[in-house]
């Protein structure tokens, strides 16, 4: 490595399309992925909270109208 290249880029000896491998097993890879799936499927089905709904509609009634920006 030289002064140009950034830490953790491919060097000059390197193939800069060689597959980057992450340290982890497949098994691993996988777990962490199914367990991240459980994770968000859970977290979309809770419901909305109250403020976020009237957050969300405060902004739809202050949306500016599309003549503001031009159109038509």
């Amino acid at each position: 490595m030289n002064e140009d290249e950034p830490a953790g880029e491919p060097g000059a000896g390197e193939r800069p399309d060689a597959p980057h491998r992450s340290g982890l097993s497949d098994h691993t890879q996988q777990r962490i992925g199914n367990q991240l799936r459980s994770l968000y499927d859970s977290l979309v089905q809770q419901p909305i909270p109250d403020r976020f709904r009237d957050l969300i509609a405060r902004l739809d009634d202050e949306a500016p109208n599309s003549e503001d920006f031009g159109g038509a």
